[in-house]
Order: C-alpha cells, then structure tokens, then sequence
C-alpha cells in the first residue's frame, strides 16, 4: 500500500497531464515524474539506505521537495519533513532523535543542516538539491517500487508538547491514504485540469494536501518565490484553472487586504487553518472571493482532519447561527468520531467545555520512540488534543482554549516550554514564563515574563539585549520573543504553578 502508487496510477491515467510546475513552467508531466522518481529512488539505495530508514526534508517549498519525497516512499523510505527556519541546534536533535542517515537542503537551509550534521550522530550525508550530488542521485538507474504494508511508518512529523523536546509523529501509509479519502468526503472534488498551489510550508498541511491531487491527476505548482507573496498568487491566478491552495488565518487576511483589484480567475476553493480565525476576517475574505472558502481544524496527530466547515456553510449566510458556525471550526469528518470529555474522559454535556478528544482512521500510530507520551495522547482509545472546546446541538465544535498552552503565530507552532527552557540558561533569568499576546496579523506573539537575578535588575536594557541574543543563538528566529516584561515575581497558586492566565490579563492592563 505505497503511498507513491498514487503517482503510477497518475502516470498510467494521466500520463502527460502537468504533474509538477514551477509557477508558470510546467517541469514534469506524471509519466515523466515517475522517471525521475524511480531514478532519485535507486539513487538514495544507492547510498546505502534500507526500507525503513528516515530521510530529513529541511527545505523551502521547492519542485525538489515534491520529487524528492515522491522518491523516499518509491525507495520504501520514511520521510521526516522539518521545519526550514529551525536552529541548527533544534535540527541536530530532529536528525538524532529520527535517526536521519541522508538530510535534503535547500540551499538557503543547507549551512544550518550541516551544522545540524555535525552536531548529530547519525547523519551520514546532506545533500544540495541544487547541488551535482542531488542530480548523480536523480540520474540512477530506475528501480521498482518498493513494497510497503498498510501501517509501515511514512511520515513523522516533529511536533512539540509540554515537555519542551519534540515528538515523533508517526503516520503510516494507511493514515495518508484515509486523509486523501476525507478530503474527497468533506473538503473538495478534484478533476485533472485542476491543481494545488504551494504557497504554505510544504512540510506541512500544504505538502499532505500534495496527495489527494496527486491521486486525481492533479498538478502541483511550486511558486517561484517559494513562498506567500499575493502579487504572486495573483498573477498565478490568471494562469492555472481549477486552483486550491492551503492558507494560515495570516496568509488569508493578507491575501484580502492585498491592494491587486485582480479577480483572481482561476480560484476554486482556499482551504484555511492552522490557528484562530477571526469571524471579521473570515467575512472579509467570503466579500472580496465569494464563498470558496473551506475550514479545517487537524493537528499533527490527526493530519488535517478533526473537523470541517464546508463551502455550503460558508455559503449560507441567511441561516440563523450563521455567524456562530463561522466562530466554530465546523463538524468532524465523515467517519471520524469527536468528543469532548472531562478530567475523567467522560463526555461533557452539550456547549459544556472539556478536552476535544477523536478517533478513527486518519489518527496517529503514536510517538516515535516515546511509549509514555503515546499512551498518554492515546488513552482510552482516543487522541487527547490537548485543545479545549465545546459541541453545540448541531455538533459544531467551537475551540477555547489550549491546555497545553501553544502559542501559534503566522500558522506555525510555538510551544513555550521551549522558550522557556532556554532562556532559563541565561545566567541572568531566575525565573521566566512564555505566553501568546493577540496579534492582528500573525494571530498571536510571543511575549516573555522574566524575573531576573538582582545584578542583572542594575542594567536591565543591555539584559534584554543580551536574552534576545541567546534566543536567537539557540531557537528559530519566528519562535523569538516579540517583548520582554520584567516583572519581581510570577504568580503562582498555592502548589507553585505559575498562572499563565494572569500574565496574560497583564498584557492587557
């Protein structure tokens, strides 16, 4: 059950229909991306990897990206696509805890992934893919595509909990083909005339999105700022039909708020998540699109399927909740079970608060290598979000709250404990606490609370200076402090738990 039979049958039903552009300039067809998949697969066997092994993607959206990981399942790989702003630091520890013998890099990621390497035990080789190691690989001798069962490993995502290090997300074969099967239910048809344009990280729900495309013959088009930029998207817009794309509440208000008077012709459906959207916004954007619009609320564990706010609800704007359905993240996917459940994992009464709790098939297998985290996310036979929300009559799930306290800022996770810890190496800081401060453009920031010891009190601005130094010294820049508050004391209950919810009334004193 390889998930890279997708692209044969694409090859087979499709075979000169656009497989991969680079925004306008078409790069493959599916019958010749499958050549140069095959190729790049035998080419990383021929480095001495064994089905099983993990391959890290550290890479802006680029066509790379695509053949790339095409070629790690083709090869019976696993792939490990990470973050490309990460420390290098923070990718040492991805490489040794995935055990990555081979790292592929973009060239703007590449001085970090070797620093990465050589701060790793296991990784044996980083290659450029604009490099001529990367073209030897993509010019090997063609293998067959290698046999995987339903439940092999196929992709783990690091993502972060409250213990500070990241975890392992471990997604099979079989879990990727169910998220292909519910976007198709919930989300959206697709025809091979239409395709999906990547201006979300693909290391994330924009990449996984590449599958139910690719599984319709489908093209997926890289653009070529390798990134968000509306001038861009606009013009790309005139140029391909039958467009989707992947969008973070802030790409989305952007995009709305983008001076172009371009109709944007081509647009069929913007599929948006990855934090709060705001019910002005979302408003915004069904005046100046229409209703192309589709929500989804998924997490790593439960890759971009937990619940779903259709076109026809955003669409029917005459219902009479229609303005609290737009505040919820919609309804669970079809064959998917969601509850929200108490302290004790019994279901809460309806529009009561609790844990969002989900099953089925599209949930993890667990964390990589760490049995405690996985029983306690998965006890009792159901993925505990950690995200605290409410099911009204209608079974719309409407979030609250994060009890694990994630900070999301321009659609990407920010786990404070990370923060915390190291900003707590700083001979200055005795004590610190990381919250989210609302943010009209990224959705939320990060602000620090740190108590610092007296000598550091005498020169207080040169200490921020310093604290915001190491931070960049040893975290990703976008996971960096926005603001700095010194405060004598945090406040603590009666066990010694700092109240995060009273520093946040802080920020708003």
């Amino acid at each position: 059950m390889n998930l890279a039979l997708l692209l044969e049958r694409a090859a087979r039903d499709h075979p000169h229909a656009p497989a991969l552009a680079w925004g306008k300039t078409v790069l493959h067809d599916h019958a010749h991306l499958l050549k140069q998949v095959s190729a790049m697969a035998a080419g990383m066997r021929a480095l001495g990897l064994q089905p099983g092994d993990r391959v890290g993607l550290v890479m802006r959206n680029h066509p790379a990206y695509w053949e790339s990981l095409l070629a790690i399942w083709h090869a019976g790989l696993v792939a490990v696509p990470i973050h490309s702003q990460l420390h290098p630091k923070e990718l040492a520890y991805i490489f040794d805890d995935a055990g990555t013998p081979l790292v592929l890099a973009h060239p703007k990621t590449l001085s970090d992934c070797e620093q990465g390497a050589a701060l790793s035990h296991r990784v044996r080789h980083v290659v450029d893919i604009d490099g001529t190691a990367y073209l030897r690989m993509a010019q090997a001798p063609a293998m067959p595509l290698a046999p995987r069962a339903a439940h092999d490993l196929a992709w783990l995502f690091y993502t972060s909990g409250t213990t500070g290090r990241p975890k392992g997300v471990m997604l099979s074969h079989h879990n990727l083909t169910a998220m292909c099967q519910h976007y198709f239910a919930d989300v959206d048809g697709i025809e091979a005339q239409d395709c999906i344009i990547h201006a979300a990280p693909m290391s994330h729900g924009s990449g996984l999105y590449s599958l139910p495309h690719l599984a319709r013959g489908a093209c997926n088009v890289i653009p070529e700022s390798g990134g968000f930029d509306a001038q861009e998207l606009f013009d790309l817009g005139a140029h391909w039909q039958g467009i989707s794309m992947f969008a973070a509440p802030t790409m989305l208000k952007r995009l709305v708020e983008a001076p172009s008077d371009d109709p944007f012709p081509g647009l069929k459906t913007i599929i948006y998540g990855g934090g709060p959207m705001y019910v002005a916004d979302i408003e915004a954007a069904l005046a100046r699109f229409g209703p192309r619009f589709v929500q989804i609320y998924g997490q790593g564990e439960s890759p971009m399927t937990i619940t779903v706010s259709s076109k026809a609800m955003h669409r029917d704007v005459n219902h009479p909740r229609h303005a609290l359905r737009l505040a919820s993240v919609g309804r669970p996917f079809e064959g998917l079970q969601v509850q929200v459940l108490d302290d004790e994992d019994r279901p809460v009464p309806v529009d009561e608060i609790g844990e969002v709790c989900v099953r089925g098939e599209v949930v993890m297998q667990g964390y990589w290598e760490n049995t405690a985290a996985s029983d306690q996310a998965l006890r009792n036979g159901w993925l505990h979000t950690g995200d605290m929300g409410s099911l009204d009559e209608e079974g719309f799930l409407t979030l609250k709250d994060r009890s694990k306290d994630l900070i999301i800022s321009g659609g990407s996770n920010i786990y404070p404990r990370e923060v915390e810890e190291v900003l707590l190496l700083h001979p200055s800081v005795s004590e610190v606490s990381v919250v989210g401060r609302t943010h009209p453009e990224w959705g939320e920031e990060v602000v620090a609370f740190v108590v610092l010891r007296p000598p550091a009190r005498v020169s207080e601005s040169q200490t921020l200076h310093q604290l915001d130094a190491h931070c960049l010294s040893n975290l990703a820049r976008f996971k960096r402090p926005k603001q700095y508050l010194v405060v004598d004391q945090l406040p603590k209950n009666e066990t010694g738990k700092v109240l995060k919810t009273e520093l946040r009334k802080l920020l708003h004193v």
